[in-house]
């Protein structure tokens, strides 16, 4: 066996261990780089979760779901202006229609939908009042993260380092 063959044998592996070593430190160049992004993006997020929770006790409540109607909105206003009971036709003169038995009949059906939709609570037959809220359970002043481990490879593009297939799982 030549000497030199063995030396060039060599060389040719040095010179490819090389370039994959130069290749793999570009990888890890770029891989810190996006590390450090998906660090601070990380970091925002948290802030922002500070941020909203922060915020959440000076919130106001959640209004209902209402039917898209301008009287709707009207109607609960009326209820939570007065303390007690009201009629249809209470209800239908604070709206300040056009006294017309259709005008009334409209007001009592709408009256009957936030009835079903839990808005207001039937005292008696034919008398109304806006449904007692539940007392509100109090927040705490910072809601943890609930899945600190989640994945966010779905978040972060892969930009050209893997290919499909090869991407690493994340969590």
């Amino acid at each position: 066996m030549n000497l030199q063959h063995l030396l060039d044998a060599l060389g040719i592996q040095e010179d490819a261990a090389r370039a994959l070593a130069d290749g793999l430190r570009g990888q890890i160049t770029e891989l810190q780089a996006r590390l450090r992004e998906a660090e601070i993006h990380l970091e925002h997020l948290a802030i922002t979760r500070k941020t909203v929770t922060g915020l959440a006790d000076r919130l106001p409540a959640v209004p209902p779901n209402l039917p898209e109607n301008p009287d709707y909105p009207r109607i609960v206003a009326v209820f939570n202006e007065v303390t007690g009971p009201l009629r249809a036709r209470d209800v239908f003169e604070a709206l300040d229609h056009e006294l017309l038995p259709k005008n009334i009949e409209g007001t009592r059906a709408k009256l009957k939908r936030l009835l079903k939709l839990g808005i207001l609570t039937e005292v008696d037959v034919s008398s109304l009042t806006r449904k007692q809220q539940p007392p509100e359970a109090p927040r705490p002043a910072a809601l943890p993260n609930p899945r600190p481990e989640a994945d966010i490879s779905s978040r972060i593009p892969l930009r050209g380092i893997f290919t499909p297939g090869q991407a690493p799982k994340v969590g």
